[in-house]
């Protein structure tokens, strides 16, 4: 879907978590561990409330305190600036370099009329964010092993089979049916790809969307996550998609926004956690440098991949309850490939698929030297998703561009394609400060674990993109629950209204969904 290509990932934080038996920590940091859990009825705490990572759930969520009144906050963030999975980089030839977006880069609806606006548009409106409309559904070109081969009849298929497939799915919902993948879902609606172009074209409408295939997807999930951020007669913002093209980077938008109420005093920059000591009286976090911090509260705004890793380490181990939900989603992963030309040779459209016999082999490519994105910029870029994306990591940089090379040149088998003068693609899965970059939801989650998701424990609460029921997987996804939950800690500490998400200890195998 928060796709790094239509969602941006709402992406938040970076560090990881383990939860069932205690592991060894850092010589470092093993001399503050003391074992015990009510480390901070006896010293001061450093802040109310530690913010752990600085992402749109963690900016957003200390906004919310801000606007209450409570500035007694720190947000902790891994790396050397806020912006979470929203996550640029110069690239190019030292006389061509440019801005290009590795992570978030799409904003998923806008608004229709005085109906609801996606809050992500709201900012980039406010901080005038250059962004253009990205076609996806008309600009585009299409490929395979052959050279360019017109096969849009059958990509105008697959779109509308993906409207039949989230009908069919929403029409689950009311009779409290039971879930299926989303592969069965396009069978029972008789959507069998087999040819090469049907099944990247049904790639481009699916796997490019969610980072998964649709045998490792929700059926119903995935088209209420659609429906929620695109169809305004479900309740969302409009059809649109906006691309960022601003040289100052997506993440300048939550950035800005930060600027105008934090302090220097309340971010700890390049502090990585390794330890978070939790309990009913406050929590404590102790970095890799062994610096420890206290507070009455704390928000985990880890990514769904870094919690169902082990680089951090939980005192005590998380409850069954929240290790089966953490494990139960997935986190998906979505790479996109920078290449760098001196001139352009490729498409004018927006898009292009490329069909291959092997599925997800390099299928989706956007150029951004086409008036209005980048100009003269000389950049393409392909993307790959899940466990192709997982593939490509095991690989050199060389090995992958001549992958990626061997295939615009089946494209292009009349131009004589020279090698890039830039080339450029992240490691999402591999990066234990991310381990993914936006969480899917598989048929196998239910309801209830979701609820165990976003419950706290003690007074260690959890927010972020995987943790929306509505817009899981968006970048509107972070911002609505780090607003929610700033909201809710807010009346914790006042003593206003303090009711937060109980557990459910006992998942049962079948439950009404509640949107």
């Amino acid at each position: 879907m928060f796709s790094l290509s239509l969602h941006a990932v709402a992406l938040c934080a970076f560090a990881s978590a383990a939860f069932a038996l205690p592991r060894p920590v850092p010589a470092q940091v093993a001399r503050e561990v003391t074992g015990s859990v009510e480390p901070l009825a006896h010293q001061a705490p450093d802040a109310q409330v530690l913010i752990l990572g600085g992402g749109v759930a963690g900016v957003i969520a200390a906004r919310s305190l801000a606007k209450q009144g409570i500035t007694d906050f720190i947000i902790v963030e891994a790396r050397d600036e806020l912006g979470g999975r929203m996550r640029s980089a110069a690239f190019g030839a030292p006389n061509r370099r440019l801005t290009v977006e590795l992570g978030a880069n799409w904003i998923q609806g806008t608004q229709k009329g005085n109906g609801p606006a996606n809050p992500i548009f709201e900012l980039a409106l406010k901080h005038n964010l250059n962004t253009v409309e990205s076609d996806t559904d008309t600009s585009m070109t299409t490929y395979d092993v052959n050279g360019a081969v017109n096969y849009l009849d059958v990509f105008k298929n697959a779109l509308d089979a993906f409207t039949q497939f989230t009908i069919a799915a929403a029409a689950r919902l009311p009779g409290n049916l039971v879930d299926l993948t989303a592969r069965a879902g396009y069978s029972l609606i008789g959507q069998k790809p087999k040819s090469p172009h049907e099944i990247v074209s049904e790639y481009y409408t699916f796997d490019w969307e969610f980072a998964q295939t649709p045998e490792q997807s929700s059926f119903i999930a995935s088209a209420w996550g659609m429906n929620w951020t695109y169809n305004v007669n479900q309740g969302g913002f409009s059809e649109d998609n906006l691309l960022s093209v601003d040289q100052r980077g997506f993440k300048y938008l939550i950035q800005a926004e930060a600027a105008e109420f934090l302090h220097p005093s309340q971010i700890l920059l390049q502090a990585t956690v390794a330890t978070i000591e939790y309990s009913d009286s406050g929590v404590s976090v102790i970095l890799m440098d062994g610096t420890k911090l206290t507070a009455q509260y704390a928000i985990c705004t880890f990514s769904l991949g870094v919690l169902q890793n082990d680089d951090v380490w939980f005192d005590p181990p998380l409850p069954a309850w929240k290790a089966e939900a953490i494990y139960s989603m997935t986190m998906g992963t979505y790479t996109k490939i920078f290449l760098q030309f001196h001139q352009k040779f490729w498409f004018d459209t927006q898009f292009a698929l490329y069909a291959d016999s092997e599925r997800g082999r390099y299928p989706v490519w956007q150029g951004l030297d086409i008036d209005g994105f980048l100009p003269g910029s000389g950049v393409v870029f392909a993307t790959v998703t899940g466990d192709y994306s997982k593939r490509i990591e095991a690989m050199t940089d060389a090995q992958v561009q001549s992958e990626v090379m061997e295939v615009l040149r089946a494209m292009f088998p009349n131009v004589t394609v020279p090698e890039p003068t830039a080339f450029l693609f992240p490691r999402w899965f591999s990066d234990p400060l991310y381990r993914g970059s936006f969480s899917t939801w598989p048929a196998s989650f239910v309801p209830q674990h979701r609820i165990n998701l976003r419950a706290p424990i003690g007074r260690l609460w959890f927010s972020g993109e995987a943790m929306s029921e509505k817009y899981f997987g968006y970048l509107h996804g972070a911002y609505f629950e780090g607003e929610a939950t700033g909201k809710q800690i807010v009346g914790c500490i006042k003593g206003q209204q303090c009711n937060p998400q109980r557990p459910i200890l006992g998942i049962q195998n079948t439950y009404p969904y509640g949107v």
